[in-house]
């Protein structure tokens, strides 16, 4: 299992990042996304800390831990500029929490991640085929989501992508150590979206592509995924 959206206690989650990372290892993951919310506020705080984290987990352990952040409930005006401003300061996955029905996020956040290049925009909720088009021509992956609430409109996102090209990858948004899944129930929650056997395979292979461009990228920020 390939997850880039899961949460610690710098937000909303609950484990420390150690923690998630070793329940996330018996789980079977190979690789995680830390991504905890943030906003002006608080990003120059949470992703040094990830980083370090990422840096010193990945020497003494298997799962891969890339550090990140999900900019959440920015007016989306802010968005493209905090982005940039995350990637400074050395975020090797900057998500953007999108238009999901079941909170009052700002009318066009979902452009605003996408014209701004965040990697993932998460939960999109109702995207419209054209920002689905824009997705799609920038390379920003849309997210089908495990998480409760969010994944209402997993059939509705998986549709727009099946329409304009746009890349899905599937992701859990933990919160709680019985967020996270197998690969098998990433599977479940894939076809549950109307994915057909062969379109399931080819998200798990975008998962392993947006994991390979990440580790370069991080390989530019410095040594954290090496063992030495």
């Amino acid at each position: 299992m390939i997850d880039f959206h899961t949460h610690t206690f710098f937000s909303d989650g609950v484990l420390v990042p150690s923690e998630l990372v070793r329940r996330a290892n018996v789980t079977g993951y190979r690789a995680i996304g830390i991504a905890d919310h943030g906003d002006h506020s608080n990003v120059d705080f949470i992703i040094p800390r990830l980083i370090e984290a990422a840096a010193q987990l990945n020497r003494a352990q298997t799962t891969l831990v890339l550090p990140g952040i999900e900019i959440t409930h920015t007016p989306a005006a802010l968005i493209p500029d905090l982005i940039r401003a995350c990637r400074h300061l050395g975020a090797v996955l900057v998500i953007v929490h999108g238009e999901t029905i079941v909170e009052p996020v700002e009318p066009g956040t979902n452009r605003a991640a996408i014209e701004g290049g965040a990697d993932i925009l998460a939960h999109p909720g109702l995207i419209t085929r054209e920002e689905a088009q824009a997705a799609a021509e920038k390379g920003v992956y849309l997210e089908i989501t495990a998480r409760k609430g969010h994944s209402l409109t997993n059939g509705h996102v998986a549709a727009m992508c099946r329409a304009t090209g746009a890349e899905p990858v599937i992701n859990t948004d933990a919160h709680t150590p019985d967020n996270l899944i197998s690969k098998e129930m990433a599977t479940k929650v894939l076809m549950g979206a109307g994915f057909s056997h062969d379109e399931t395979a080819h998200v798990f292979q975008n998962n392993e592509s947006l994991l390979h461009s990440l580790i370069r990228r991080g390989d530019i920020n410095g040594k954290i995924f090496s063992k030495t």
